[in-house]
């Protein structure tokens, strides 16, 4: 099994800034991507972040130029710089990570239990 646990959430002021970080154990394999999800209420779980090993990234259009996402693979953590925050990046913050737990069939997801991020206007 694979377990991540996430750290770093809590309440900000507009304008402000957070930083999350993940930290993945147990039974790794092989990862392809680690990252960051979030879930507004009433919404739906969107991308916030992701890097490969190779870092490359992804950002979701509503985070890019002040979230930046970092990974360090020899650690096999993921952090999250959030920049400039808004009232609507509230959310529960989710580390995901995307690989193997054993060195066979298909690459699955992982995830952690989420962190609260609130951001008052």
């Amino acid at each position: 099994q694979v377990q991540l646990v996430e750290s770093g959430g809590g309440l900000v002021q507009a304008g402000g800034s957070l930083r999350l970080s993940c930290a993945a154990s147990g039974s790794i394999f092989s990862i392809n991507t680690m990252g960051w999800y979030r879930q507004a209420p009433g919404k739906q779980r969107e991308l916030v972040a992701s890097a490969t090993a190779a870092g490359i990234t992804n950002y979701g259009d509503s985070v890019k130029g002040r979230f930046t996402v970092s990974r360090d693979n020899a650690k096999n953590t993921v952090a999250l710089q959030m920049n400039n925050l808004k009232a609507e990046d509230t959310a529960v913050y989710f580390c995901n990570l995307n690989g193997w737990s054993q060195g066979w069939g298909r690459p699955r997801d992982y995830w952690g239990q989420g962190t609260q991020v609130t951001v008052s206007s």
